[in-house]
């Protein structure tokens, strides 16, 4: 059999990633939703490795195949980045399939989870003091630490870079904003993403504004001193350089604590299993339909709740309160 998306049949996992023939799915919000505005979460989980970080990881291994950095031209090289978990865990298990070697450098606070999660997709791991998401700065810090790898192992490694990579916002041009204008029928009027690398709102912006120059597209930031793996605020974003704010309309922050409050809520209520950006998310979503009404807005979900279950506990005391009650019975 050959791949048929439409079958959901596929000739391998890397057949699998998104496309506008191949769309992650649009699922509309009921429960939670202010009255007279309307609400999808897309449901970026759903690709082959769990987050929106396929995209960006995939374009960039592609890339630099296409380019002779990787491949059969360059025996035993690999990849080495960065990372905050999502694009780690993509790009280690992408190498993986491809007979790469990987190598994640991470911030400490990030879960353990993400952690176990990269080194099971058969990369090396070092883990190094620095801010929750990788900031710029000393040679011994995360982004410091990859950079020191690629320049000294040039053999071994490259750093695709996710923070200055273009294809990382071209993937979400090619891609997300399309399935997005395709799986509404044009009909979107709204886009709530998150800041991180801040590929995946410049990318989708560019080409859904390319459509329909009244989309609005709202990033939704956490407020300072936040713990929420992957997000920034724009105090945070010098590390990259896809940040464009002339594609963004608003910039909404909320208090992370609600991260992880709303996430649970979404699973409770929606039925979704929401990791705490999306929970972030839709709080900004929900904020901007209470103030202004939404006629039909989508919320890109990054990733879901999984990796993130040591942290949930952590925020949300009842939960495991709750467990220890358990646990005593």
């Amino acid at each position: 059999m050959k791949t048929d998306p439409h079958a959901r049949v596929y000739d391998g996992v890397l057949d699998m990633f998104p496309s506008e023939e191949n769309p992650t799915p649009l699922v509309r919000l009921n429960a939670l939703v202010p009255a007279g505005s309307t609400l999808y979460a897309k449901l970026e989980w759903m690709n082959p490795f769990g987050s929106v970080k396929d995209r960006a990881a995939w374009a960039m291994i592609q890339d630099l195949e296409s380019r002779g950095e990787l491949g059969a031209s360059r025996p035993g090289r690999g990849v080495v980045e960065p990372t905050s978990g999502n694009t780690g865990f993509s790009l280690a298990a992408i190498a993986s399939l491809r007979g790469y070697p990987a190598r994640a450098v991470m911030p400490s606070k990030v879960p353990s989870e993400k952690r176990a999660l990269i080194k099971m997709a058969g990369a090396d791991v070092d883990i190094v003091s620095d801010a929750m998401c990788p900031l710029p700065g000393s040679e011994d810090g995360t982004i410091g630490l990859a950079r020191t790898y690629a320049r000294a192992q040039g053999e071994r490694y490259v750093m695709p870079n996710q923070y200055e990579n273009q294809m990382n916002a071209l993937a979400h041009e090619r891609t997300t904003g399309p399935e997005i204008w395709r799986q509404t029928q044009g009909r979107v009027t709204h886009v709530f993403s998150s800041l991180g690398t801040c590929g995946t709102v410049t990318g989708l912006s560019r080409f859904l504004k390319s459509k329909n120059p009244s989309v609005k597209v709202i990033a939704v930031q956490p407020s300072a001193g936040h713990d929420v793996p992957g997000l920034r605020n724009v105090s945070e974003l010098d590390v990259s350089k896809l940040y464009d704010p002339s594609l963004i309309d608003e910039i909404l922050e909320i208090d992370f604590n609600l991260a992880y409050s709303t996430a649970l809520s979404l699973l409770r209520r929606e039925g979704l299993r929401a990791g705490p950006s999306s929970g972030l998310i839709f709080e900004g979503a929900r904020q901007i339909a209470t103030r202004d009404g939404v006629g039909l807005g989508v919320m890109i979900f990054c990733d879901d709740v999984f990796k993130y279950v040591a942290t949930m506990l952590k925020h949300l005391p009842e939960l495991r309160s709750d467990l220890e009650d358990d646990h005593a019975s």
